[in-house]
């Protein structure tokens, strides 16, 4: 589904189901070019070597990256990012100051492009036999498997600078059973779609960036395959605040291919237009069709608070592979120096869907609505909201505590015409600044009909875990 985009210290900043299509690894430590010396050997001693110093806390770091505009809200770690972030862009005004393991290692991190990624096992216990579902991303039940093994390969433009046009790219291997919640029909859908596998590969992301250094403040295009713009959530694991993903997040779009252009208007101000194939759709499949997408993003002077209005996707709203019609709206408040929260609602559509007791068979990979009886097609909506209390515990600690719900009024995004509601709670430690844990603790209830274990429950309980190490 979403996406972030910040840059912090580490790596891209992610929270907001945003829009962020890279990972951060906050507070690395500083680039040391003898750990990257010719030959096989110094390069695992390098590699080790980076390790070493940042899990006992005596690496040394580097200075913050330079940034014009408004200063960051939040530390990063504990949380996933340091900013409030918008989706489809690097954020505009922040340099790449981030430093890998293993590009460290390659070269001493002392290029622009830069290779990077993590690896994730992950773990629960669920009161469910079978599925998890609609909870995301531990969709199968009572298992121990690897959610996502990552590698990215990208070059962030210098949007710091307002004197010359510069450019960046993006591209990535993703492989594991995550791969559910990032399929795009046309892009190896077929694993999915036409198999079910358990795993499975998905390239994600792939695009260019264009930064316009005198457009108002800056201003970047990207063209390519990104993931959907709006909503703290993202499916790149690091980009989040919890392991699983809440309810919103499970039904809505996840990537889109297209253009968007993000504009800084001024320090407090971006604005967002473009123009994709709809959602989760390759530009070459017979379901594809051009949507606007466009958002606004507004920060107070104080930073404490972030407003995100999108408008994601819009066409004639009918019924196609997740041609969703989506509204959504995104709030950040800061409480104080370790208390902040993220509230995030939006409402979708999609017109003439076929109705589940009609003779019309709805397309592969998506569900009919739960129509009027004797009607073929119907309207089918879906509204939800979420919200999340996040308190920083320690330089390397904190909890989350997430509320959500979600009404599938005709049942088109789950299979289920019901309303639900689930609470998580999480505690986060880091490991220095290359490894994660997030055990949590999960309720999940179904109003109306059992929807839980392929309809035989309407609750379910679940403990899980994740670890994610970065390379």
């Amino acid at each position: 589904m979403r996406r972030f985009a910040r840059v912090g210290i580490l790596g891209i900043s992610f929270i907001g189901s945003y829009c962020v299509d890279a990972q951060q690894l906050p507070n690395a430590p500083a680039t040391s070019t003898s750990a990257a010396a010719n030959g096989t050997r110094n390069f695992f001693e390098g590699w080790i070597d980076f390790y070493r110093k940042d899990w006992k806390g005596t690496a040394v770091v580097g200075p913050p990256a330079p940034r014009r505009g408004l200063p960051s809200p939040l530390s990063s770690p504990p949380f996933p990012n340091s900013d409030w972030s918008y989706g489809g862009s690097p954020t505009i005004g922040e340099a790449d100051g981030n430093v890998y393991p293993l590009q460290t290692a390659i070269d001493g991190a002392t290029g622009r492009t830069k290779v990077y990624g993590w690896i994730e096992p992950t773990a629960n216990v669920s009161t469910s036999r079978d599925r998890n579902y609609p909870e995301t991303n531990d969709i199968y039940s009572n298992r121990i498997e690897l959610g996502q093994a990552v590698v990215y390969v990208e070059r962030l433009p210098d949007s710091v600078q307002r004197d010359h046009v510069d450019w960046g790219f993006h591209l990535t291997g993703f492989f594991g059973t995550d791969y559910r919640s990032t399929t795009n029909k046309g892009y190896f859908s077929s694993q999915l779609l036409d198999h079910d596998r358990q795993y499975g590969f998905d390239p994600v992301l792939e695009y260019a960036d264009v930064y316009f250094p005198h457009v108002a403040k800056g201003m970047n295009v990207r063209a390519g395959r990104f993931i959907s713009i709006p909503g703290i959530e993202a499916q790149l694991t690091p980009n989040n605040y919890i392991f699983s993903h809440s309810l919103l997040y499970a039904v809505d779009p996840f990537t889109d291919t297209g253009v968007l252009a993000t504009i800084q208007v001024s320090d407090q101000l971006v604005v967002q237009a473009g123009v994709s194939g709809s959602h989760d759709v390759a530009l070459w499949t017979e379901d594809a069709k051009p949507s606007f997408m466009g958002c606004v993003s507004y920060t107070t002077k104080s930073v404490n608070d972030n407003l995100y209005l999108c408008a994601n996707g819009i066409n004639d709203g009918e019924y196609a592979f997740n041609n969703l019609q989506m509204y959504d709206g995104t709030w950040y408040h800061k409480f104080g120096s370790t208390w902040h929260m993220a509230t995030e609602m939006y409402a979708m559509y999609q017109r003439d869907v076929p109705s589940v007791n009609g003779s019309i068979v709805p397309e592969k990979g998506t569900n009919g609505a739960n129509c009027r009886p004797g009607m073929q097609k119907c309207l089918a909506p879906e509204w939800a909201m979420v919200n999340y209390i996040n308190k920083q515990l320690s330089p390397h600690d904190f909890a989350s505590f997430r509320s959500d719900f979600l009404n599938d009024k005709k049942g088109q995004r789950t299979g289920y015409a019901t309303k639900y509601s689930e609470a998580t709670l999480m505690l986060s430690h880091w490991v220095g600044s290359t490894v994660q844990i997030r055990p949590e603790v999960r309720f999940d209830h179904a109003w109306d009909r059992r929807s839980y274990d392929k309809g035989t429950r309407t609750n379910q309980f679940t403990f899980a875990t994740d670890l994610i190490f970065h390379f």
